[in-house]
């Protein structure tokens, strides 16, 4: 894949387009790739959605989200681990390769980020057979730091390396996602070593944009709206050797309330002028 073929539409950029306005929408634009969602997958039915993107050509680049594996409580850590099963089937019933893990925070009165890394660690070790069976690699995605409290403790791509890289290559990889990791001057470094060893599982793109927006998880920005180096970003990518889908994920309430075909082509010209 090469150029705007490897453009994915992760469906939360339009957030207001049901599924199948989803599936017309890029068939329309000539989209071929979609990362989804669990939550709206399941609302419309797994193996009805996977039927959907099949009639309409379209391969599903990822599908988010497992994860959430830091509890230490038996019974929650045993919920998680049957959800994260869960979404490995769905994932391959949906056709991809591919479940982005955003790990989860800290537990209510931990103060060890540490030893919530190593409870992931032990967790993705323990769906790993059920990974082997489906087909399906899991991605661990390093979140911007001022997540680490309440969504995820893998806060640098170093650490998520540091979990992927006990475990197979083809079952466990990790997450370049721009908005997260914009920031940090080890990434070029990190990002020649996850392509070394074909860890990178998955490449996502939105911007950065200040002041933050109330409610940082939905303040990411539409391309080129932030100080991000996107175009960087993607050279560096490739040159280390990732050559799948690159997803445009974007949570913006402004996008969401906007018409979705006008979105869908702001962001492919974008996409073609900031990022190519």
């Amino acid at each position: 894949m090469a150029g705007l073929d490897r453009f994915s539409l992760n469906q939360e950029t339009i957030r207001q387009w049901s599924l199948p306005e989803l599936a017309d929408g890029c068939v329309a634009a000539g989209v071929r790739h979609v990362g989804l969602w669990r939550a709206p997958v399941q609302e419309y039915g797994v193996e009805r959605a996977a039927k959907l993107m099949r009639s309409a050509g379209l391969s599903v680049s990822s599908l988010c989200r497992g994860g959430f594996l830091t509890a230490a409580a038996p019974a929650e850590r045993a919920a998680a681990l049957d959800d994260n099963r869960a979404a490995l089937d769905e994932a391959a019933a949906l056709g991809t390769g591919t479940l982005v893990l955003v790990c989860g925070g800290l537990p209510e009165g931990d103060r060890d980020p540490a030893g919530a890394r190593e409870r992931i660690a032990d967790a993705v070790a323990e769906l790993l057979p059920h990974a082997e069976e489906r087909g399906v690699r899991m991605a661990v995605e390093p979140l911007h730091p001022m997540f680490a409290s309440d969504r995820c403790v893998v806060s640098t791509l170093g650490q998520a390396l540091g979990i992927a890289e006990r475990f197979p290559a083809e079952r466990v990889g990790v997450v370049v996602d721009t908005y997260h990791l914009w920031w940090d001057d080890t990434v070029p470094a990190l990002i020649d070593r996850a392509g070394a060893a074909g860890r990178i599982a998955a490449f996502q793109l939105a911007d950065w944009i200040t002041p933050l927006p109330e409610g940082v998880l939905l303040g990411r920005g539409q391309l080129g709206d932030g100080c991000v180096d996107l175009r960087g970003f993607r050279e560096r990518v490739d040159a280390a050797g990732y050559r799948g889908p690159v997803e445009v994920e974007i949570f913006n309430p402004a996008l969401w309330s906007r018409d979705g075909a006008e979105v869908l082509a702001e962001t492919r010209e974008r996409y073609r002028r900031l990022v190519l």
